[in-house]
């Protein structure tokens, strides 16, 4: 037995980081709930809350939550995404392992002991990966698996397929997501690059106790290519491979011009060809500029070297003075 896995036979001090977005129907149900598993599995554990620019009452029902001195609330100044929302309670977190988890209660709390097991035999990763996928449209099932196929294919490392930000991670591996600087983050992939030992679990996926999904197809869409661009050059390369293609094309077809004017006659009018021609490669031109003006804005969004959030209220931190702004 390593030195390591005797120190996580230890009691841990676990952290829980739940972002939170309009979700007052349910997080005056799930904390208490939340609270009821950690107890049952350490002695000493921290629940962050954070909160990205909720337009409900949850800051309002958090609030008298925190005066258990294990919750902890973060109010984002506004609504940054998910994406930032996790980050700053990752930076925000003490724990020796932090669980990241959703408030809807779509993550099974029972799944709680699963990880902190596996982590306690020596891995620093370890998250949730989806059972099926039955309750999605087809339309959203063929989509993520074209997502997940393209990633791993194309970035040099393997993106787990149907594992989501349900998971836990050990403070080596939290230590190494504070290290990266850059703010446009896609967490699924940097949960992949930065490795170390991990290993997926599979669970069902829960109803929601209330509300609706807020990630319809557009965030959907949005989060798939800010993925593709932050881990991969391939369509910039693919793009190429069509411009080359196209050129090739074109030299070919003019040899067989040639040959058909001097040997057989001319006979064709031309004009369906260039107009063909000429619109196939605007088209082509179009998507080229947009693919690069996806790598340019990404790279315009970092050189600006904007935080990934900001910080409204921070309630229950003991080493820093809690504080609302005043008007």
């Amino acid at each position: 037995m390593t030195i390591n896995t005797i120190q996580r036979n230890k009691t841990p001090f676990l952290s829980c980081v739940v972002p939170v977005f309009n979700e007052s129907k349910v997080i005056a149900s799930f904390i208490p709930a939340l609270i009821e598993q950690l107890e049952a599995v350490t002695e000493k554990f921290e629940i962050i809350i954070v909160d990205d620019g909720s337009k409900d009452h949850t800051v309002t029902l958090v609030k008298p939550l925190c005066s258990n001195p294990c919750v902890k609330l973060i109010g984002l100044s506004r609504n940054f995404g998910k994406e930032a929302a996790l980050t700053a309670g990752i930076d925000a977190c003490q724990g020796d392992a932090v669980i990241l988890i959703d408030a809807d209660f779509q993550h099974p709390l029972t799944m709680i002991p699963v990880f902190l097991n596996y982590w306690k035999q020596g891995y620093d990763m370890v998250y949730g990966v989806r059972r099926d996928r039955k309750s999605e449209s087809l339309l959203k099932k063929k989509g993520a698996q074209l997502f997940y196929r393209i990633m791993s294919f194309s970035s040099g490392f393997e993106v787990p397929a149907h594992a989501g930000d349900f998971r836990l991670m050990s403070r080596k591996v939290v230590d190494s997501l504070k290290a990266l600087p850059e703010r446009n983050r896609f967490m699924k992939g940097i949960y992949a690059w930065v490795g170390h030992k991990s290993i997926g679990v599979p669970f069902d996926v829960q109803l929601r106790a209330a509300g609706e999904s807020g990630w319809g197809y557009r965030k959907l869409t949005n989060l798939a290519l800010s993925g593709i661009t932050s881990f991969t050059t391939i369509p910039l390369r693919l793009v190429g491979a069509i411009g080359l293609i196209i050129s090739l094309t074109s030299v070919f077809y003019a040899f067989y011009i040639i040959f058909r004017t001097l040997f057989l006659g001319s006979d064709i009018s031309g004009w369906p060809t260039i107009v063909t021609a000429i619109t196939f490669i605007g088209g082509i031109q179009l998507l080229s500029l947009g693919v690069l003006g996806e790598y340019i804005a990404g790279i315009f969004n970092e050189v600006k070297q904007r935080p990934a959030y900001l910080i409204g209220k921070k309630i229950g931190f003991d080493n820093e003075q809690d504080h609302e702004p005043t008007d």
